[in-house]
């Protein structure tokens, strides 16, 4: 419960409505008169407002004393504390409070079937009494409603934001956005994925259970993206009235998978991503919110007041260069998906522009009994607009959220989001091989539990009968485990060739001359949602002479589908201690044509693997204590991880691998080039020092003997070979 000084009428009646068994906090404050200021302690943080602006404050308490200056609102927040109990103190007034740890019991029932929630927008609070905008949006009917949450810190509780609710509702549910603290309307200051933000979204949970029209006080979250990793942190919670969750487009490591693929800074989404997250999260810094508070919503306004307390994202991020258990390790998702208790829809793209596609690697982490997984080529909107996904999406949540046999009224809605998405017309709904007509309840979830957990669609864009793009698969196949069964099949690196023949005797070095401004920084610089068209345009470039290097293997004699990760293992020396290197993966038809598979990322100086790395995943540790220089004489051996893909490259293709500085073969993503560049890189592949490629191949994937149309698969540019 929040303690005062001097208590203003705001923050008194705030702490009259929350009952006493919100929080297992001691509070005591002097009788000394003092400036009027609130104390919330949360958990292993204590915030101040309403001081003074400059007022002079410490915090004392297990670790010491902690001195600050309330900020030009009057507030301020200490973080990352140990529990204990603390006094904060000003000139003339102290105030004791018990600060709890993240991991303390959570309010009692009761306190969340105090909160009322109706129709439009409104707050749930949260235990620390912080309040989060919430807005309500039920379908027509009577209800009770199943019910879904959105939960991010975009804007799902803005009341003019009705796409997704419009969605969910046309499926019959009723929609709850929630804005993530520090973001919306809601209270609090906001740092990108803090751990209390994974105890606001239980509370959350909890709250919106406990009103009369949710069916079976039973909730779904549902979201894609950001709502859509935010599902992650909150289930890990175990909040007791989540019934299950439906994640995608997410990222699985927040250091390897998007922000330093392979140890190297993104410079081209997830900086601009985090900057515009400090942007939209700064006072009324989403537009929406300043409306409602000059329309007289006065907790809007109120909860704005501890924003300049937000942590740079920028800073932090320079502050951290290399892996490390605060803030990485303690943040992504792979590392705390095992706590998840509930069933999961999850699904994404390997090509994924911005999250990155990475997030299959985690797949095996979790440890639900009902994990369904499906991954496809594509973009970011991919999971939400793909025909295929979209019908057993419905599906599951029909049966985990809904306890109902699956609906028809999803075969209207997914053309529509599909549509209204991509700006592709004449799309038909892809009839989905589990069929629930005529069964009951019951029959429905033994067919859909029947199927095998992890699903993979192929050449999404060229479905027979579809538009040239339009988001349906081709084909597709379904795996009983993760990463599936596969055969190790490595090429090695003979000259300018990909052999299954290991090199013999002594083989002159090939090299290259690292320039990384020699091709465009990414393929495809047009709006994030342009790139979800059916054909969008790339600049896919292929490598200036001498600014990298390629290797390619003679026709496959039979068709060989690969699924999971890849290993690009190759020695290397160079003129400086340093380089960023990229190795892409290409298909290069027999028709002269290259498509785009898949890439990887490593900086050389993060070279040291983990002893969890595998033939086909290298996994570097990317500890400062573990980076190293390029020798100055000698050949090293690095390691670079291909993403998650799956692809078939048929009879009669060639394989290709190319290595140079990173750029010019992804759409959006872009890399710090600030190291020494210039260098001469080369590579060795003798009987001494193999350099090579590991890939897995999959049986059993039946393949059409006719090749996709050049550009029609979806975020797998086409290009002449030379």
């Amino acid at each position: 419960m929040p303690v005062t000084g001097r208590r203003s009428a705001l923050a008194l009646g705030l702490a009259l409505t929350l009952p006493l068994a919100a929080t297992a906090m001691h509070t005591s404050a002097s009788a000394a008169p003092g400036p009027d200021y609130l104390v919330r302690p949360g958990a292993n943080q204590v915030a101040v407002l309403g001081a003074g602006a400059g007022d002079a404050l410490s915090l004392s308490g297990p670790g010491g004393t902690r001195n600050a200056t309330a900020d030009a609102k009057g507030s301020f927040l200490w973080r990352q504390l140990d529990a204990g109990t603390y006094t904060v103190s000003d000139a003339t007034n102290q105030t004791t409070v018990d600060v709890p740890d993240y991991a303390a019991p959570p309010p009692d029932q009761s306190f969340y079937d105090a909160q009322t929630l109706g129709s439009g927008f409104g707050y749930v609070t949260t235990r620390d009494g912080t309040t989060l905008s919430a807005n309500v949006v039920l379908p027509p009917g009577p209800g009770p409603f199943p019910t879904v949450v959105e939960y991010s810190g975009y804007t799902p509780s803005d009341p003019g934001n009705t796409t997704m609710s419009t969605l969910y509702n046309a499926l019959g549910y009723a929609y709850v956005g929630v804005n993530i603290r520090g973001t919306g309307c809601s209270g609090g200051s906001f740092f990108n994925f803090e751990p209390i933000q994974s105890l606001d979204g239980y509370d959350a949970i909890e709250a919106v259970a406990a009103q009369p029209w949710v069916l079976g006080h039973q909730v779904g979250m549902v979201g894609i993206s950001y709502p859509g990793i935010s599902q992650l942190y909150a289930a890990q919670t175990q909040p007791p009235h989540l019934e299950a969750i439906a994640p995608m487009s997410v990222m699985d490591d927040t250091y390897r998978g998007t922000l330093y693929p392979g140890g190297i800074l993104n410079t081209g989404f997830a900086v601009p991503w985090a900057a515009e997250r400090a942007s939209s999260s700064a006072p009324y810094g989403q537009a929406w919110t300043k409306t409602r508070a000059d329309n007289g919503d006065q907790t809007c306004a109120d909860n704005q007041d501890l924003r300049l307390q937000n942590p740079d994202p920028l800073a932090l991020i320079e502050q951290y260069p290399y892996r490390s258990p605060y803030p990485y390790d303690s943040i992504s998702p792979a590392s705390f998906v095992g706590r998840i208790d509930v069933p999961v829809f999850l699904a994404g793209a390997w090509q994924d522009e911005q999250t990155g596609g990475h997030f299959p690697d985690m797949l095996g982490n979790f440890t639900t009994d009902h994990l369904y997984a499906t991954m496809v080529n594509g973009s970011h909107a991919e999971s939400l607009t793909n025909l295929n996904i979209c019908s057993r999406y419905a599906a599951f949540l029909d049966l985990y959220v809904g306890h109902r046999v699956p609906q028809s009224t999803s075969s209207f809605a997914c053309p529509l989001v599909a549509e209204n998405a991509t700006g592709i017309t004449g799309m038909t709904m892809p009839k989905d091989r589990l069929d629930y007509t005529g069964l009951d309840y019951a029959e429905a979830l033994a067919l859909f539990e029947k199927q095998k957990p992890f699903r993979v669609l192929f050449e999404d864009g060229a479905a027979a009968g579809e538009p040239g793009g339009a988001p349906v698969a081709r084909y597709e196949k379904s795996f009983a485990s993760w990463p599936p069964p596969a055969k190790v099949a490595t090429w090695f690196f003979r000259g300018g060739d990909l052999t299954h023949h290991r090199p013999e005797g002594r083989i002159q070095a090939r090299h290259f001359r690292a320039d990384p401004t020699a091709l465009p920084a990414t393929t495809y610089s047009g709006s994030n949602g342009g790139i979800w068209a059916a054909h969008p345009h790339y600049d896919y470039q292929q490598i200036p002479r001498g600014k990298g290097l390629g290797w390619i293997s003679r026709p496959l004699g039979a068709t060989k589908v690969m699924v999971g990760t890849g290993s690009v293992d190759v020695w290397i020396r160079s003129t400086r201690s340093d380089v960023d290197l990229e190795a892409t993966l290409t298909e290069v038809r027999p028709n002269g044509r290259e498509v785009y598979v898949q890439s990887g990322y490593l900086r050389a100086s993060h070279r040291r693997l983990s002893v969890a790395s595998t033939k086909v995943l290298p996994i570097q540790t990317h500890l400062e204590g573990d980076a190293a220089p390029l020798p100055d004489t000698g050949w090293t051996k690095v390691r670079i991880e291909l993403f998650p893909f799956g692809h078939a490259f048929r009879a009669g293709s060639r394989i290709r691998i190319t290595v140079d500085p990173p750029g010019g073969d992804r759409p959006l993503w872009a890399f710090d080039d600030s190291r020494d560049h210039g260098q001469q890189v080369e590579v060795k592949s003798d009987s001494l020092r193999t350099s090579r490629v590991v890939l897995p191949i999959v049986s059993g994937v039946h393949v059409p003997t006719s090749y996709p149309a050049c550009g029609d698969l979806r975020s797998q540019p086409c290009r002449r070979y030379p």
